[in-house]
């Protein structure tokens, strides 16, 4: 068992276990006012490949929609991997150190994406492997909320990035700024397990215990996606936003699918968009079809990520017919829980008049 993971088990949290992937959650679920005042969540959901080589940036570059020939030590960025018919096969978290190139992504879809990616090195000097649990990032803590960036600052010493995808790194691992969510900072902090133990005990009396599900709550209140094993395949890039929060770089060079995520950008107005939703059902999940009441015959739109929020039911992103906004929409069926549409934290296309 992964010492990270072993110890977890023995925090006496209480237990969750998300029935798909059967990814073990040591955190409790916390409410949007939870995540607001100040988190931290150990992390099990989550793999990362490394890509190590002197062609290691070069083969990214080619096969990924941002740019990874100039991504800099002290940065990270969000990346796409799509089919050839420019469907969303996964998003990266991407950052990287003077070795290795790292791509962050669902645990559940890590092994299947990594031996694809691999296919196509053919002769370049890249290498990927799983750095899930190598002994410097084999642990992994995101925190957030008004308490987070103080308490963390404080614990490792150091002056911690200043805007969102920034990163610090030093002994005690690599420390990435995301995109604020609830009005505050979000950090994403991956380290050796012995250092994230000694720091979560530490955190804890000031932060409330989450886990995956709250992480991932922070995530949609944040409007960042992740696409997952239920979803793969399902989007353009642009139907879940992702242009829009520095995901695609329409500037690079070809890619898997390049030409249809373009002519999505630029022929046309966007008819599909991802929104903000809360509703009352606990067992909303990603994959799930939405319906709306002016089209109930067939759906308009799918559930990307949904978390439960502490209040009995789900938050959630949605990727829908900008035209449904205007009707009542329902969870997986015409007569399904009725989603309330919040705003997201940044700006998307209005309604076609």
């Amino acid at each position: 068992m992964n010492h990270w993971i072993e110890h977890l088990s023995t925090l006496g949290a209480r237990f969750h276990a998300d029935e798909a992937s059967q990814i073990e959650d040591f955190g409790r679920v916390l409410t949007p006012s939870d995540l607001a005042a100040g988190f931290v969540a150990p992390l099990t959901d989550l793999g990362l490949i490394a890509v190590a080589g002197d062609d290691a940036a070069a083969f990214l570059h080619n096969q990924l929609t941002n740019d990874v020939e100039h991504l800099g030590t002290g940065e990270a960025r969000l990346a796409g991997y799509c089919t050839p018919k420019g469907r969303l096969q996964a998003t990266f978290l991407m950052w990287r150190d003077a070795d290795n190139v790292y791509l962050q992504l669902p645990r559940a879809i890590q092994a299947p994406l990594q031996k694809r990616l691999s296919m196509f090195v053919l002769r370049a000097k890249a290498k990927l492997r799983d750095a899930t649990d190598e002994a410097a990032t084999g642990a992994v803590l995101g925190l957030g909320g008004a308490k987070a960036f103080e308490a963390l600052a404080a614990r490792l010493g150091v002056a911690l990035p200043d805007a969102p995808y920034r990163t610090v790194a030093g002994e005690f691992g690599t420390v990435i700024r995301l995109a604020d969510a609830f009005g505050a900072p979000r950090l994403l902090w991956v380290s050796a397990p012995e250092t994230a133990i000694a720091a979560l005990g530490a955190l804890q009396p000031a932060l409330a215990l989450g886990g995956n599900a709250a992480w991932q709550l922070s995530q949609i209140h944040a409007g960042v996606p992740q696409v997952a094993l239920a979803t793969q395949e399902q989007f353009v890039p642009q139907m879940i936003n992702f242009e829009l929060i520095g995901g695609v770089n329409f500037k690079k060079g070809c890619y898997p699918g390049q030409e249809i995520v373009a002519r999505s950008q630029y022929l046309g107005k966007l008819k599909r968009r991802m929104a903000l939703a809360t509703l009352e059902d606990a067992a909303a999940r990603a994959g799930d079809e939405v319906y709306a009441s002016d089209d109930p015959s067939q759906p308009s739109g799918m559930i990307v990520n949904a978390a439960p929020n502490g209040l009995g039911g789900a938050d959630a992103l949605v990727e829908i017919k900008l035209a449904a906004l205007e009707h009542e929409v329902r969870h997986g069926a015409p007569g399904g829980t009725l989603l309330r549409f919040q705003p997201l934290p940044y700006p998307v296309d209005a309604p076609e008049a």
